[in-house]
């Protein structure tokens, strides 16, 4: 009796054994893979959805960044574009007054046959300066008989003359200059009120 209580007692424990170590029944076992099984496909799921967030994130701030750097190359462009179409300005603003000079002095009569030869040199030394400001793009402002405008002019008095309109120039006190589309200095002008 006493073996066959012992031959019961190995036969429980190797049942035991073999259901901790995965040996038992199989419907049990089947239970635990399917549950399993489960588990991982619920546990890819929120993997899966993290990831696709953060790769459309990626995408967007790739696209961000193209749009950011097609941004900069059309800037950089542009501006060298116009330090290019602008590069004379400011040699031609400080040539200005002496532009202004020269167009004093041939307003002079001279009186005598010396004076005469000397303003002719002078008369041609302007054509040619005015003639290289026009290749390089620079144009005086039209002025008398013109409306006033003020990106283009500066009243510096109004006057009430007969035969012109309200707010049209009657006179030019100072040349006005444009850099192809640029205004470099303003017309200086008297308009009629």
């Amino acid at each position: 009796m006493a073996e066959e209580k012992n031959e019961e007692l190995q036969t429980e424990e190797t049942e035991q054994t073999k259901v901790e170590d995965g040996h038992g029944d199989s419907a049990e076992q089947e239970e635990t893979e399917n549950n399993s099984g489960t588990e991982v496909e619920e546990q890819e799921e929120p993997e899966v959805h993290p990831l696709e967030i953060e790769l459309n994130e990626l995408k967007d701030r790739l696209a961000r960044v193209r749009a950011d750097y097609e941004n900069f190359r059309r800037r950089t462009k542009e501006e060298k574009e116009a330090q290019a179409k602008y590069r004379a300005q400011g040699f031609i603003e400080k040539l200005l007054p002496a532009l202004d000079n020269f167009e004093r002095a041939l307003l002079v009569e001279p009186k005598h046959e010396e004076a005469k030869q000397l303003l002719q040199g002078m008369e041609m030394v302007y054509r040619q300066v005015e003639e290289a400001l026009k290749q390089e793009g620079v144009e005086p402002i039209p002025t008398e008989g013109e409306l006033f405008d003020p990106h283009l002019h500066q009243a510096v008095m109004q006057v009430s003359e007969e035969g012109y309109e309200p707010n049209q120039i009657v006179e030019e006190l100072q040349k006005g200059y444009k850099l192809k589309d640029r205004v470099i200095r303003h017309s200086m002008v008297k308009v009629n009120q």
